[in-house]
């Protein structure tokens, strides 16, 4: 892969770079509830779900698959007029965070005799990534506090992986999650 630049040693390539500039966009749009979140997402996945492929990392290549389905039903459930954020019931954050505890449990041992690399965490980000996408088609305020999970353990993850660029992007992540529940929170209340 062609390195653009090097950053404390650790060479940018133009995939991992670009992945990262569309990816920022996508999410600043979300921020806003603005539909046009989402072809960027499309992209940004496209691109993810390429690098991810390169370090063996397969949950979180799967996990592109998954952002661009998401993206197309995001970019119709939106509408014309963005994001209306309220809250789910509480028997519906039962039922996914039992959803994520089996996916988990499934996921987890299938990635492991495919012989992907560091399938315990990467098997977290994939089922936290998927029940906090799905918040986020369907418009609802905890997609936000999943994503501030997840980026975490993704920085810590990817920092692990020698994917320096990512870690420090998915760091940023953590304070765009905390900015886009915010706004949502704000947003419900309009």
């Amino acid at each position: 892969m062609q390195v653009i630049f090097t950053a404390w040693e650790y060479p940018v390539t133009l995939l991992e770079l670009l992945s990262v500039i569309f990816s920022v966009i996508a999410i600043y749009l979300g921020i806003l509830g603005t539909r046009w979140a989402w072809p960027f997402w499309i992209l940004s996945s496209t691109l993810y779900g390429w690098l991810f492929l390169e370090f063996n990392l397969i949950a979180s290549a799967s996990l592109q698959l998954v952002f661009i389905a998401a993206a197309i039903f995001g970019w119709f459930g939106w509408g014309q007029s963005g994001a209306k954020p309220s809250l789910h019931s509480n028997r519906i954050r039962v039922l996914f965070l039992i959803f994520a505890l089996l996916s988990w449990l499934i996921v987890h041992p299938w990635l492991q005799g495919l012989g992907a690399a560091a399938t315990t965490i990467d098997t977290f980000i994939l089922v936290g990534s998927v029940v906090a996408q799905v918040f986020m088609v369907q418009q609802k305020i905890e997609a936000w506090p999943i994503w501030i999970i997840v980026n975490v353990v993704a920085t810590w993850h990817y920092s692990n992986q020698e994917l320096y660029f990512t870690a420090v992007f998915y760091a940023g992540l953590v304070l765009m999650a905390i900015r886009g529940w915010q706004q949502w929170l704000k947003m419900s209340q309009n």
